[in-house]
């Protein structure tokens, strides 16, 4: 999100920290996506709701009457925001009630003492759907029934993972939204990570890593970045030795892979 819809995601995260302390987290995860993906399907709707040019007290009045005993007081309030807020384009208003649905289930997942559990879940699922094509083409196939999907999703998740991270997966294979399911993966695990504001490091190594060499590696990037970091590390045995490591727009490579690749684009040049 840009400009006019960052401040008002800035106004509606007031209003929903303000509600979401005394609620079920969970349900309250759950009540946000499904309005979200309420705004997708009705696009009248959205319309009407993210209208700038219509009064703020009116389109609250529209979700209370639609939405309210329908859902709990904390999730009302947070839509209400939503409604009241104005944004640079349609779709942000659904966005930002799905980024919340998201906040409310890492601050479950916290509570829980499972953060680094859903970080780490995510991130391996998205390997194993990338690496089983089969598995990848069931999960993303438009045509096939969500109640087939979630079933999937059940039997393959189900007391394996952290509830959370059950909750989110099945967000984004049931409501896509235009995303890839990596890149749906990957931009939930930054919100997960943003939770206790830590970065997140791809890290990929020839060998498995010990949890020594993970320990000095994040208290390396912890000092350069001036804040935690989370690692995803995975094993590829195409980078020969050494590591790398992407960490938003950075990438620190030490990879002989990677040193071959420099001295060629030099020789190229």
């Amino acid at each position: 999100m840009r400009g006019l819809s960052r401040a008002s995601l800035a106004e509606v995260e007031e209003r929903f920290n303000a509600v979401a302390g005394s609620a079920d987290l969970g349900t309250l995860a759950d009540e946000l996506f499904s309005v979200a993906a309420l705004f997708d399907r009705e696009h009248g709707l959205r319309r009407n709701l993210s209208d700038p040019a219509r009064p703020a007290a009116q389109k609250a009045q529209i979700v209370r009457v639609l939405l309210e005993g329908k859902i709990s007081d904390a999730a009302l309030e947070t839509v209400v925001a939503a409604v009241s807020a104005r944004w640079a384009r349609s779709g942000d208003l659904a966005d930002s009630l799905e980024r919340l649905g998201v906040v409310a289930a890492s601050a479950e997942a916290e509570a829980q003492g499972r953060l680094d559990d859903v970080e780490d879940e995510l991130f391996r699922f998205g390997r194993i759907a990338a690496s089983n094509l089969e598995l990848h083409r069931t999960l993303t196939a438009p045509a096939a029934p969500e109640a087939a999907k979630r079933e999937l999703l059940s039997s393959l998740l189900a007391e394996k993972v952290a509830p959370t991270t059950l909750r989110l997966v099945t967000q984004l294979v049931l409501h896509p939204r235009g995303r890839s399911l990596d890149g749906g993966l990957e931009e939930f695990g930054k919100l997960v990570a943003a939770q206790r504001q830590r970065l997140v490091a791809v890290v990929r190594s020839a060998v498995v890593l010990s949890e020594e060499q993970k320990q000095r590696l994040a208290t390396w990037l912890r000092t350069s970045y001036g804040r935690d970091v989370h690692l995803n590390v995975e094993v590829d045995p195409r980078v020969l030795g050494g590591f790398s490591v992407h960490i938003g727009d950075d990438l620190i490579d030490t990879t002989i892979a990677g040193r071959i690749e420099e001295v060629r684009r030099r020789l190229a040049g």
